[in-house]
This record gives C-alpha cells, structure tokens and sequence, in this order.
C-alpha cells in the first residue's frame, strides 16, 4: 500500500457526467457521478452547465466549485485517496 497519493494534474469533466482525472505519476482513472446524481449535495451536479464549468481541482482533489469564487469550502470534493483507489481508464482523446 502507498504512503501517499499522487498529486491530481488535471481533471476532464465529460457529457456523460463522468471525469478522467490524471495523476502525476500518469494514473488516469474515470470517476461516473451518475449514481450520486440528486442526492445530497450532488443535487446541484444534476445540472450538465454547472457540471462541466465548475469541475476543477481544489483541495488537491477532484471538486466542483459551487459558488464560483474559488472557495475551498464551498466546494463538492472527492476524496482523493478513493479516486487513487478506482481502476485504470484508458485516455480519451478528443477526436
């Protein structure tokens, strides 16, 4: 087992309410938010606009910004370790 987690890079937020999200030591997993759409605090995810503009990394990790203000605790976040933990992905290439 790692002592750490690799640094999150770059997340790719996708139409079909998945992300890639690239670790520095090259990782890519795809996190589907599909199953937590409309509970919870994933209500707002729900809405593709606020899903696609607000996805970005803060608080080291995958995130949604929810007031737009780059506020790092009002922000949807994932837990990096368990988005570690997620099987490899293959990269998309935009075509």
């Amino acid at each position: 087992m790692m002592d750490y987690t690799p640094d999150i890079v770059q997340v790719v937020p996708h139409e079909d309410f998945t992300v890639s999200v690239y670790f520095c030591d090259g990782k890519i997993v795809r996190y589907d938010v599909k199953p937590k759409l409309g509970k919870g605090v994933f209500k707002k995810l729900s809405d593709i606009s606020f899903f696609m503009e607000r996805c970005k990394i803060m608080n080291d990790s995958l995130a949604w910004d929810v007031t737009g203000n780059n506020d790092p605790f009002e922000c949807i976040d994932i837990d990096p370790d368990f988005l570690y933990s997620l099987d490899y992905a293959d990269e998309q290439i935009a075509g």
